[in-house]
Order: C-alpha cells, then sequence, then structure tokens
C-alpha cells in the first residue's frame, strides 16, 4: 500500500539547519509533484513547498522561499527538505504529501533556543 513516511524533525536553534527526508513505497513516485505541508500548535495546514516529478522545478511561499530548500531522488524514492536560518514561527508537523492524495504521518520541528 501507499505510504509517506517522514524523518529527521527534532529541536533546532533559529538560524541553524535540519533536513527532512520523507521516505515513500506503494506507488510510482517519479511520476508525482510531492509537498511539504506544516501545522504550527493551534493553527491550520500551511503549504510549505512543492516539487515537480522531475524535480525541476519548485515552489514556496513567501514565507519560507530563500530559507528552505525542497529537492527530490526518484532513484531512492525520496523528497527532502532542507530548512535554513529556521525561525521560531518554522516550529510545527511537517507532513510531505503525494499529488494523488497520500500524506505521511509528520514529523515536529521545534524551532527554539
Amino acid at each position: 500500500q501507499v505510504q509517506l513516511v517522514e524523518s529527521g524533525g527534532g529541536l533546532v536553534q533559529p538560524g541553524g539547519s535540519l533536513r527532512l527526508s520523507c521516505s515513500a513505497s506503494g506507488f510510482t513516485f517519479s511520476r508525482y509533484y510531492m509537498s511539504w505541508v506544516r501545522q504550527a500548535p493551534g493553527k491550520g495546514l500551511e503549504w510549505v513547498s512543492e516539487i515537480n516529478s522531475g524535480g525541476g522545478s519548485t515552489y514556496y511561499p513567501d514565507s519560507v522561499k530563500g530559507r528552505f530548500t525542497v529537492s527530490r531522488d526518484n532513484a531512492k524514492n525520496t523528497l527532502y527538505l532542507q530548512m535554513n536560518s529556521p525561525k521560531p514561527e518554522d516550529t510545527g508537523l511537517y507532513y510531505c504529501a503525494a499529488c494523488q492524495g497520500s500524506w505521511g504521518q509528520g514529523t515536529q520541528v521545534t524551532v527554539s533556543s
């Protein structure tokens, strides 16, 4: 069955860096756009990034543009999110999602000194 498993979350200091990974299985990963979506405590879902199937096009909201980088390795069926210079407002549960509707369980990111 379709499975998306996020990893790499944890506690990071403001201005540090963190890389999230999402391992995909059960579908043809290389055919689908993939996204990262987050949910801050007590708030709704916020789209964080998107990458096309080949990895050549990426999209970000202004809130993370220039600080976050999404990438993928289709040979490894893995999606990444490089978080540089995180801010406390980046704290939240980070999900990877495939455009066919599948979501992972999320990985917690806490940005705090």
